[in-house]
């Protein structure tokens, strides 16, 4: 079940759902809208490699904007912290970013109970886009859980993507065991 708009309420004031910063004009029916972040990131190699540290290059957003180009993959942020302790968050992009040819993940826009951070974004585009820090970019959707959750994400020793950061995370599969 998605959790309506008080119930999101409800849970913001409990603490169950953090939410930093907080507006409540980012409420929508049954979703919370989070904004892109003045930092971007690229990938530093041509070619990506699953088992080792692929290293990336960040920079900022300038004020008037930053062009977005096809056939590059840009990893942004959510300029929102957000904790969530009882329920699964799903970000999904906004229907005025698809409208514009941005999908904001790739595989990643599903939560675990548990995770407290900003959003990394997996950004890529169809045509060019100028993009701006601080505009809408998505929006999350909570799911209620059934069942017991024996270890959330913020407790978990595998857990990769831990640790308060206002920056884009690369990936780290290089750490995974396989």
């Amino acid at each position: 079940m998605i959790l309506s708009d008080t119930e999101i309420l409800a849970h913001i004031k409990r603490g169950t759902i953090v939410v930093t910063p907080y507006s409540r004009d980012c409420l929508g029916s049954n979703s919370y809208d989070v904004h892109l972040g003045k930092t971007l990131a690229v990938y530093e190699s041509a070619v990506l490699d699953a088992k080792k540290h692929n290293t990336i290059r960040m920079f900022e957003i300038p004020d008037d904007g930053f062009v977005l180009e096809p056939n590059e993959l840009y990893l942004g942020v959510t300029e929102e912290y957000t904790e969530t302790h009882i329920h699964v968050p799903f970000l999904e992009g906004k229907s005025s970013i698809g409208r514009l040819g941005i999908d904001i993940h790739a595989t990643a826009g599903k939560g675990d109970v548990g995770f407290c951070n900003t959003w990394t974004l997996e950004i890529s585009v169809k045509k060019p886009v100028r993009v701006y820090a601080g505009m809408p970019i998505g929006q999350l959707i909570y799911f209620e859980v059934q069942g017991d959750i024996l270890t959330p994400y913020n407790q978990k020793q595998s857990a990769k993507y831990t640790g308060q950061t206002h920056k884009p995370v690369e990936s780290m599969m290089w750490k995974n065991v396989w």
